[in-house]
């Protein structure tokens, strides 16, 4: 099953023929420069979300409603300013390293913003302009990765990015970890530690990682008006997989409890000390790291919408586990950690791969934004919704609602994408 309606490149096509069925394909330098980048940026998002939760719980006392708003913001902002990263990206044959680097550097600027803001609206207001870097510079960068990446093993290509990627949301938590046990001041100390790797990761994005520009045989003409960028997307939502691919991430999107809402209840089962709150992302985080590569080979082989939702049967999976009583054993919580990382080892890059191979080059980035706004979007709304049933009923009946709608997502999804798409270079038909 190959998820494209249009012709890939011809440079891709060139690319994809030389090589063996036996041979495995080197790893781009452009892929691995991305990489680093997003090991840095991940060390320093990292070590700030860790400590968030408990920051918000434990120190400012917020609610489980309160604490969805300001998650929902966390998450959920980069679904407004995915689209307009992409767009801009695409224009004039290609501005994507441009765009990504001013969302980098966004999202630095706002890092010591943390420090000097101690009360809900402001904390929230900081958040939603570090999401805003988040959200511009996603796109840009996924496009680019895609299109130094052969078709082929271009889902195996986004696994070593996303495995990069985790390598630093590893290290994060960890760093904060230790700050919270050696420091006095320990939020503060992480979020001017995390300010410093953060402009790291820019200055490494700015020297190390190439320019591109569309090799297309058709490039596309500038669009500098709105409606020029309507008739864009309604292109793209002509394509009957972008639809499907949308569809798909909206619905699984919309019972996808976050992360943050995850460990606390794992931290609030088994009673853990708020310290060790920061090394619980850490199984999740080493399971992706392990995963992530051997995934997107398997995506590669067997079908990339399978992968993605067989990651979500994972999640599945994760739930119901949470929704066992934990008979007083800590030990408990690794296999829920474990098929969480395995979830984000077979959707992450796998759905970023899967809406590559959708789209033309002069629309990848628009494309994978469109797709990738439908996902934040949902995900937005599910953590408000879960913050709000959390507060009426409890967190036990929350997840429970969870995951009988995320059965029921599962099940659409797979009928929703059962209809098969041509095959093309790169992935069999399945």
């Amino acid at each position: 099953m190959y998820l494209a309606e249009s012709r890939t490149s011809s440079g891709d096509r060139a690319a994809g023929q030389g090589r063996g069925p036996g041979r495995r394909a080197a790893v781009p330098g452009a892929v691995l420069a991305l990489g680093s980048v997003s090991l840095i940026t991940d060390v320093s998002s990292e070590m700030v979300s860790a400590v968030l939760p408990l920051y918000f719980v434990s120190e400012l006392a917020l609610s489980p409603l309160g604490f969805g708003l300001l998650d929902g913001i966390y998450n959920g902002v980069t679904a407004l300013v995915r689209i307009i990263g992409g767009r801009l990206s695409d224009r004039r044959g290609g501005r994507h390293k441009s765009v990504a680097f001013f969302g980098y550097g966004l999202s630095a600027l706002c890092k010591p913003l943390l420090l000097l803001v101690h009360n809900v609206p402001l904390i929230g207001a900081v958040l939603a302009a570090d999401r805003t870097g988040k959200g511009l510079r996603t796109a840009p960068r996924d496009a680019m990765i895609s299109m130094a990446s052969e078709p082929a093993t271009r889902a195996r290509m986004f696994g070593v990015h996303r495995a990069m990627d985790t390598a630093g949301a590893l290290c994060g938590p960890l760093v904060a970890f230790l700050i919270l046990q050696a420091a006095a001041d320990g939020y503060d100390a992480v979020f001017s530690v995390s300010s410093c790797v953060a402009v790291l990761g820019v200055v490494v994005l700015l020297l190390f990682v190439p320019g591109h520009k569309s090799t297309s045989d058709t490039a596309p003409a500038p669009a500098t008006g709105p409606g020029e960028a309507r008739s864009a997307f309604r292109s793209l939502l002509r394509r009957a997989e972008v639809r499907r691919l949308t569809g798909c991430a909206l619905l699984l999107g919309l019972t996808t409890v976050s992360d943050s809402f995850l460990f606390l209840t794992l931290q609030r089962r088994w009673q853990l000390p708020e310290a060790w709150f920061p090394l619980l992302p850490l199984g999740t985080a080493a399971v992706f790291l392990l995963l992530a590569v051997p995934f997107g080979s398997i995506a590669d082989r067997i079908g990339r919408r399978r992968l993605f939702l067989c990651g979500h049967l994972a999640l599945l999976a994760a739930y119901t586990l949470l929704l066992i009583p934990p008979g007083g054993s800590v030990a408990f919580a690794v296999p829920v950690l474990a098929l969480h990382g395995a979830f984000y080892a077979a959707t992450d890059g796998v759905l970023s791969a899967a809406t590559a191979d959708a789209v033309p080059e002069q629309l990848r980035a628009s494309g994978l934004a469109v797709v990738q706004t439908g996902q934040a979007t949902a995900r937005f709304v599910c953590s408000i919704a879960f913050g709000a049933a959390w507060t009426g009923w409890g967190d036990h009946t929350a997840l429970l609602v969870a995951a009988v709608g995320l059965a029921v997502s599962a099940a659409l999804s797979a009928r929703l994408l059962r209809r098969r798409a041509p095959a093309t270079e790169g992935e069999p038909v399945r």
